[in-house]
């Protein structure tokens, strides 16, 4: 196990390695001055000059990156050109609204997606299976920001149950934080719901064909207890995968969801940075996204050995 996980360590941190060559490949290698991205073509020289001395545009793209990387890791991300505060902090203040948004939209997805897609196998080929198979189609090919706005249109228009947008921060509103978090996450996990219940409900279907299974019903083990104990365990394997696929896209993938909800979270930041040309913004947060999806496929890599101890690690 301490050789799986070390191996699984090794190959992440590659990962990341090479990632932050692409990411610094495309931000400030590939043809086109950073200056005048972030200040535009009509900067004066002098002013363009100035900026490459301050963030080291002016240097070598190696030694660039090389204090890029040592940056990282003494936790010194630069400074924002557009806001002009360190950027370590602006993203550290919108991880606290993005990475609650994603935590509440996971668990709310595997909430739903697994007890529907376990109904859904264990009524296979019936009207309660094809109304489950349905509704995934229907979250499959509605996009998240229009099923956002029918919620806010809804639950906050309506009904007045929801905020329509906005965040009122952790430290002077706790309750109207995660009040304002609801429906972002409803929208969020929409289409995921959908695809972690066709997993769930495909992954069924097998395991309930096979020996173990027969074996346990012709004892006259409930049925409940088939479905629960015997089939979902060995069924979870094949969920864990698409669920962890599933959290790194909700955290990299809220960026739409964030604007539609005027959240300042991770993916409001981006698109701010984009339209301010704050490209060392753009640069840190997209590795930031990148360390984010490989942590969760870590974990996902060892939770395989734990729901699945028969494979030999080696292989």
């Amino acid at each position: 196990m301490l050789a799986f996980i070390a191996r699984r360590i090794a190959a992440s941190l590659l990962t990341l390695v090479a990632a932050s060559v692409v990411i610094f490949l495309v931000m400030e290698v590939l043809p086109g001055d950073p200056a005048e991205v972030m200040l535009g073509t009509e900067a004066r020289p002098d002013t363009l000059a100035a900026l490459r001395a301050q963030y080291g545009f002016d240097r070598p793209a190696p030694e660039r990156y090389v204090a890029w990387i040592n940056g990282l890791a003494h936790l010194e991300l630069g400074t924002s050109h557009a806001y002009g505060t360190p950027v370590a902090r602006i993203i550290g203040e919108r991880l606290q609204v993005t990475l609650p948004l994603a935590a509440m939209a996971l668990v709310w997805a595997t909430m739903v997606a697994i007890p529907i897609g376990v109904f859904a196998a264990a009524r296979h080929a019936r009207a309660s299976d094809w109304l489950v198979m349905g509704f995934t189609q229907l979250g499959l090919s509605t996009p998240n920001f229009w099923f956002g706005l029918m919620l806010v249109l809804l639950f906050a228009v309506t009904w007045h149950v929801f905020p329509a947008g906005g965040f009122p921060g952790w430290d002077k509103d706790p309750a109207g934080s995660l009040r304002a978090l609801v429906l972002p996450a409803l929208a969020l996990s929409f289409s995921e719901i959908a695809i972690l219940a066709r997993i769930t409900r495909s992954s069924m279907l097998d395991t309930l064909r096979e020996d173990y299974v027969r074996t346990a019903r012709a004892k006259g083990v409930p049925e409940i207890s088939v479905l629960l104990r015997h089939a979902l365990r060995n069924a979870l394997i094949p969920i864990a995968t698409v669920a962890g696929l599933i959290a790194g896209f909700l955290v990299a993938g809220a960026v739409i969801i964030e604007s539609v909800f005027y959240l300042p979270g991770v993916g409001q930041l981006v698109f701010q940075s984009i339209n301010n040309r704050d490209l060392i913004v753009i640069k840190n947060v997209v590795l930031l996204l990148t360390s984010l999806v490989l942590f969760v496929n870590l974990l996902v890599d060892l939770a395989y050995a734990v729901l699945d101890p028969r494979p030999k690690i080696s292989a």
